[in-house]
């Protein structure tokens, strides 16, 4: 658990115009930065960068966060390790909690040891006749390789003892390039083979895949699980593609190293891999952390159809609202490396866009299973749908599901809901609850945002209970008390409440600041009559409760106390 003071400290020492600027070239407009947006696709600049309150907001797409945000959203970075970049950028060390104890080299040992193994297997592919004659059969040019920076691994059980002086230190072993056997002899994992370096999105080789020339086994070869390297976390190819991400808001994720190589040789740059595992939900909230649409193209045999549908239920519960994943599904004994070249990119690129959205595989799969002639297959239909119901976080999706799921089975959708234990989506807007005028919330908000230390002033009683925008006044009043002196920035409050009930109102409220921020000398005079208007607010809540009360037991039903707040209340009427 990473400390909230380092958090703090991080964000005040970071210059998110600085870090952007790196990325995405700003220009100034007025007391912002602004340029083309990098999460989406626009002529006209919409996205804008706050100096002073270090955060960014796109007004076309509405992405928007901190620094920690961006390189999150940028580079496909979790939140760790996005602080760690971070830290590294200006020099701090990110605390150790002690949670992990760290036994033999650390992660910077580690990540030499790898950048200088891919050097040695890269520079091996030049003198390998039968590697590169390997690597143009299967049409792939030396740029291609370059880009990916493939490689060989000659024959022969210690040609890394050429690299390392130390062919024993124990660091080659824990980064999975060295083997030591039961009678104790060392050798190369990795022998004989086209290597393919997995990169993480900071740059650095953490891993390895390695394709056997000629028939041997296993045809692939992976490095193992390591410090550095968590195959339910990486996905082959996730570096060359970020451009081509952004530029299609798509991802195609495929099964192997030469299906990313190969699409890349036919202009088909937004594709990455899995590494030897099934898609993990950690797979899908980093693409859809850069893309709007993931594909999944597998191949069309039956181990295909079922490597999707694992990866199907590995999406329901990572599947946020205005993101979408769809199935791709290839011929029979085709792969997108032999149908791309095969059938051209166009053919390809006409496959995806024609991809099965998620519902419709999901209900087809599900069909398939069950006798839709019969009655007892329609209920094992909902029964199959039950628990997949129930793992989806997106409520509209749900909807439709629900609703197709009914007119399969023939159950009205209420009947469905109950039968999978849904609460029913609302199909009438609710009574509303009486309160104040919603726009008196999101001033404060506003304020509170551009003076944080004015948090301490809010009579936070008198905030009524009934009002989500309220509510947010109340939380983000709490969160700026407990962190204590000195007061903290917007940035650092956005990252303690990231992911919380609070943070879409927040965002909101911020974005509105962007554009219109109050001018210093009235943020004071401002604050003021929201407190005013708030208390007044409180009292005629009070007030129109006690008349309720009196409505139904008389004045001999308030207490004494109830009946002085009650008689002065109505002093101060007439």
């Amino acid at each position: 658990m990473i400390p909230e003071s380092f958090i703090q400290e991080l964000l005040h020492r970071v210059d998110i115009v600085d870090l952007i600027d790196a990325h995405v070239p700003l220009r100034k407009a007025g007391a912002n930065y602004a340029a083309c947006c990098p999460f989406h696709n626009e002529k006209t600049p919409s996205f804008t960068v706050s100096p002073t309150k270090q955060f960014y907001h796109c007004f076309g797409c509405g992405a928007h966060g901190t620094a920690i945000g961006f390189l999150m959203e940028y580079s496909g970075l979790g939140f760790v390790d996005a602080i760690k970049d971070l830290a590294a950028r200006v020099g701090m060390q990110v605390p150790d909690d002690g949670a992990r104890a760290h036994d033999g080299p650390r992660l910077p040992a580690l990540n030499e040891l790898m950048a200088r193994a891919s050097r040695y297997y890269y520079e091996q592919l030049k003198r390998s006749e039968k590697a590169i004659a390997y690597l143009k059969q299967r049409g792939v040019s030396g740029e291609i390789a370059q880009r990916f920076g493939i490689g060989y691994a000659p024959d022969g059980w210690q040609n890394l003892a050429a690299v390392f002086e130390d062919y024993s230190a124990s660091g080659l072993q824990q980064a999975g390039l060295v083997i030591r056997n039961d009678q104790g002899r060392l050798y190369d994992r990795f022998r004989d083979r086209v290597m393919f370096p997995i990169v993480n999105p900071k740059g650095d080789v953490i891993a390895f895949g390695g394709r056997v020339l000629g028939a041997g086994e296993p045809k692939y070869l992976n490095s193992p699980e390591t410090p550095l390297f968590e195959k339910g976390r990486e996905l082959f190819g996730l570096p060359q593609a970020r451009q081509a991400l952004r530029e299609k808001n798509a991802a195609i994720v495929v099964e192997g190293y030469m299906d990313v190589v190969a699409l890349a040789q036919h202009g088909v740059g937004n594709a990455v891999a899995t590494l030897g595992t099934a898609t993990t939900g950690v797979h899908v909230q980093k693409l859809l952390r850069q893309v709007d649409r993931v594909v999944f193209c597998f191949d069309g045999d039956a181990a295909g159809r079922k490597a999707a549908w694992r990866a199907l239920e590995n999406c329901l519960e990572a599947l946020p609202e205005q993101k979408s994943v769809t199935f791709a599904f290839l011929p029979e004994l085709e792969d997108p490396d032999s149908y791309v070249r095969a059938h051209g990119t166009a053919a390809f690129e006409r496959l995806v866009a024609q991809a099965m959205p998620l519902s419709e595989f999901l209900l087809k799969e599900l069909a398939s299973r069950c006798d839709m002639t019969s009655a007892e297959g329609r209920a094992r239909l909902v029964a199959e749908a039950k628990p997949l119901l129930a793992r989806l976080q997106t409520p509209l999706l749900r909807l439709q599901l629900v609703k197709r799921l009914a007119e399969a089975s023939g159950f009205s959708q209420p009947e469905v809901e109950k039968l999978c234990d849904l609460k029913p989506v609302a199909r009438a807007a609710p009574a509303r609850a009486s309160r104040p005028a919603p726009s008196l919330f999101r001033p404060l908000l506003r304020l509170l945002l551009q003076k944080p230390e004015l948090a301490v002033r809010l009579p936070l009683e008198a905030l009524p209970d009934d009002s989500g925008e309220a509510r947010a006044v109340m939380n983000l009043c709490k969160v700026i008390l407990s962190m204590g002196d000195p007061v903290p920035g917007y940035a650092s409050l956005l990252e303690r409440l990231r992911g919380g009930e609070d943070e879409t109102v927040l965002r909101e409220a911020a974005a509105e600041l962007m554009q219109q921020p109050f001018a210093e000398g009235d943020v004071d005079d401002e604050f003021d009559g929201a407190v005013v208007r708030l208390v007044e607010g409180q009292k005629k809540r009070a007030f129109a409760r006690l008349q309720e009360k009196v409505g139904r037991l008389g004045v001999a039903g308030l207490s004494s106390e109830e009946k002085q707040e009650y008689l002065q209340a109505l002093g101060m009427r007439k």
